[in-house]
């Protein structure tokens, strides 16, 4: 998910500011799923992913954020400002908040008629392994395999997110992909590749 069509952002947001509503659930519409599962992902929690949500919205409509189109795009930049409260949160808190009930909910496939049952549930438990793989995950790790594997940013902009060089985020990634084989060879049953996160965008 490369943040493309900046004019177009930039200018649902010039209409935000003079006080269109219309172009804040635009915005909405448009950031609102990237912003949430990646808060998701990071912290494990649905309903701290909510908050983080309202709360990056919220400044948007405040005109808190400070947004200058020639530092990046966006989308770039209200995952950064997502990114700030998460760590917030997650610096609060001392740790990094368990998955909880609401997260199979949201993440879980719909059932379809015909599908094979075996095979549903089959895939269902290699998802299950590799979420929490991910959630195991060191938080700088985490936070590159969200962007870039599953969000699908591209390398720069998630530099210009994490406020790190593009080695950095390589390296990060590089290592992240490996403890993820490393945890999930260590697992019975199936092992879906890092890869098999990207259908869950279109879940959530």
């Amino acid at each position: 998910m490369a943040f493309q069509s900046q004019p177009a952002h930039d200018d649902l947001f010039a209409r935000l500011q003079a006080g269109d509503e219309d172009a804040f659930v635009a915005l909405y519409r448009l950031h609102q799923g990237p912003i949430f599962r990646f808060a998701l992902h990071v912290t494990g929690s649905a309903a701290l992913a909510e908050d983080i949500v309202q709360e990056v919205f919220m400044a948007l409509i405040r005109g808190d954020l400070g947004y200058r189109p020639e530092r990046g795009s966006l989308g770039c930049y209200l995952l950064g400002v997502a990114r700030k409260l998460v760590l917030r949160h997650l610096d609060g808190s001392r740790r990094s908040v368990a998955l909880d009930g609401d997260l199979e909910e949201v993440l879980a496939p719909e059932p379809a008629v015909d599908r094979d049952p075996l095979a549903d549930l089959t895939r269902r438990e290699g998802l299950e392994a590799l979420r929490k793989a991910v959630t195991a995950l060191p938080r700088r790790y985490r936070e590159v395999v969200v962007l870039c594997d599953l969000e699908e940013v591209d390398y720069a902009e998630v530099a210009l997110v994490l406020g790190c060089p593009i080695g950095t985020v390589r390296s990060r990634l590089h290592r992240a992909r490996a403890l993820l084989h490393e945890k999930l060879s260590l697992e019975r049953g199936p092992r879906p590749s890092v890869g098999a996160l990207k259908p869950l965008r279109n879940l959530i």
